[in-house]
Order: C-alpha cells, then structure tokens, then sequence
C-alpha cells in the first residue's frame, strides 16, 4: 500500500520541546523536536478533555496534556497509567529540510 506523504512544516519551524500544530486535510496534528533531535507527529487532541497536545509540556519522549496533565508517549500515542486511551501517531520523514507527514 502506498503512502501518502504531506508537506507540514520545514525544520526551522520547530523548536526543541515546543509543539508545533500543523493540519492534515481536517486533521489537527501535533509536531514535537525532542531533546534526542527526533521528530514526532501526533493527533492533536487528547482523548480524555480533548485537549490540544501541541501545547503541552514535553519531556524525553513524553507530552504533558496542557488541561490535565495526562501522560501521552509520543513513539507509541499510548496515554501512561493510571489513565488510559490512545492518540494516532504518524510517520514523519524530513528531506531537505521540509517535514512530511506520511499518512495511509
């Protein structure tokens, strides 16, 4: 099956541990720079308050919901225990500096 592959934002456009909201068609997703120079994609929206999670706090490869503070793994979109849910994460691929999204 092929991928689909957006343009969101160039590399310059992120700053480490600041989300970053792009938009996919319809779909609000979060960008994040790790501390490690990682780039992650996920949903923007969290599962539990529908919080916008380009606004939360990063550390290593975790966000912080901004409302209330649920823990998301940004390799995974799993929510950490005790709570629970999931966000989508997407592939990112960086050429020549411009960041894509790649998408099903």
């Amino acid at each position: 099956m092929l991928q689909q592959k957006v343009k969101v934002a160039k590399l310059t456009d992120l700053e480490p541990l600041i989300g970053k909201k792009v938009y996919v068609g319809e779909t609000p997703i979060a960008l994040f720079l790790t501390e490690d120079g990682d780039i992650k994609a996920i949903h923007n929206v969290c599962p539990h308050q529908q919080g916008p999670l380009s606004e939360g706090t990063v550390s290593e490869h975790y966000v912080f919901c901004p409302l209330h503070d649920q823990k998301i793994d940004l390799n995974t979109g799993e929510v950490q225990e005790p709570d629970e849910g999931c966000v989508a994460t997407y592939p990112v691929e960086v050429v020549d500096g411009d960041i894509y999204i790649c998408l099903p």
